[in-house]
């Protein structure tokens, strides 16, 4: 019998999840962003349900190119652009529109021979500082580019560095309005956290959306709001069984480093999984995991194969007992991926990537 660790990934979430971000920009087109193995949910396994987005974005050709063999003719949208010469040849082949951030790029495209031009998407540095363009720079890199036979169409982008917090957008918002002002061509702003909390106003919508973590069911601004609040369903569960039972006395401690010490007797249930199935090390004592659909909390460290959970809110629990670590349990409750990766310090984001090799899917 296989180790009873599974990964599920739920494709009536996607579809649910993708639904609402449409909700939040009705007039715009939507992105499904599907960079990093579709944020570790595998792209193969994701596409169908996302089949109903305008346009796949993500970051690599070999990425890209899974996604035209599967069949997809509509967009894809690079969005670092290309990193040498001969990737161009490839955004020719699949019909790929890219971005452009860099004089380097745009160098590369002006020596690049091709029978179809290209839709570019040129990238405004509006504050967030990582890439594109600073707004001296932009409209004469937008001439450039108009002017070039390789291009057909020039659409514009920024990224927003604070949508997801208490900073906002508005700053990086007048820049990039300012400095695209009159300027043809289509227009996208909004990520996950833009589109649930900006979205609002039309110049946020653009004419496309790129929602990310969203369409997988974790709150763009946890510390603020949880997936409840915005509508959204987990698209994977993790889940395992409880595979060992010890009854503590008082002062007995729990795994290594004795880092929990039980003041008073205490059932718990030892479970497969462990950081080598990508469950955070850094998950502590009180983070909270569902048994039979029933919250209760880990205790002591987490080690490479397993861990402790208290068993007291579920005194019938014992082995073969199912085990959410995050997504829903069988009986419907949810333990959102955001709040795991809360108590490790991180996001959900790294947790859905960091799903371990060893860890079975499956798609429901």
């Amino acid at each position: 019998m296989p180790r009873p660790i599974l990964a599920t990934i739920h494709t009536d979430a996607l579809g649910h999840n993708l639904a609402r971000m449409r909700r939040a920009a009705p007039d715009a087109r939507v992105w499904a962003v599907v960079k990093a193995n579709a944020y570790g949910h595998g792209i193969e396994r994701v596409y169908e349900a996302l089949g109903g987005a305008d346009g796949f974005a993500l970051l690599d050709l070999a990425e890209a190119e899974r996604v035209r063999a599967l069949g997809w003719r509509g967009p894809i949208l690079l969005l670092e652009g290309v990193f040498e010469p001969r990737d161009l040849e490839a955004c020719s082949r699949l019909a790929l529109w890219h971005t452009i951030h860099c004089d380097e790029q745009i160098e590369m495209l002006a020596a690049h021979k091709t029978q179809q031009p290209h839709k570019v998407f040129l990238k405004l540095n509006s504050g967030m500082n990582r890439l594109g363009f600073a707004p001296q720079r932009y409209r004469a890199a937008w001439t450039r580019l108009d002017a070039m036979p390789q291009v057909d169409e020039i659409a514009l982008m920024t990224h927003f560095s604070d949508a997801d917090g208490p900073r906002g957008i508005a700053h990086q918002l007048a820049v990039f309005e300012a400095t695209t002002r009159d300027l043809p061509g289509e227009r996208t702003l909004a990520n996950s956290a833009a589109t649930l909390r900006h979205s609002a106003n039309p110049a946020v919508r653009g004419d496309w959306v790129r929602p990310g973590i969203a369409v997988y069911g974790s709150s763009p601004d946890h510390d603020e709001h949880d997936i409840a609040h915005w509508g959204l369903v987990p698209a994977m569960t993790l889940a395992s069984r409880i595979i060992g039972v010890q009854q503590l006395g008082a002062g007995d401690t729990v795994g290594y480093g004795s880092i929990f010490t039980a003041d008073a007797p205490l059932r718990i249930g030892v479970v497969a999984c462990g950081y080598a199935d990508g469950y955070p090390r850094h998950c502590s004592t009180g983070t909270p995991v569902l048994v039979e659909g029933v919250r209760t909390r880990l205790v002591g460290r987490v080690s490479m194969d397993m861990i402790a959970v208290d068993l007291t809110p579920v005194p019938r629990a014992g082995i073969g007992s199912e085990v959410t670590l995050w997504g829903r349990s069988s009986s419907g409750a949810v333990l959102a991926i955001d709040e795991p990766a809360r108590a490790a310090g991180t996001l959900g984001y790294e947790l859905m990537c960091g799903l371990a090799q060893r860890v079975p899917v499956v798609v429901a």
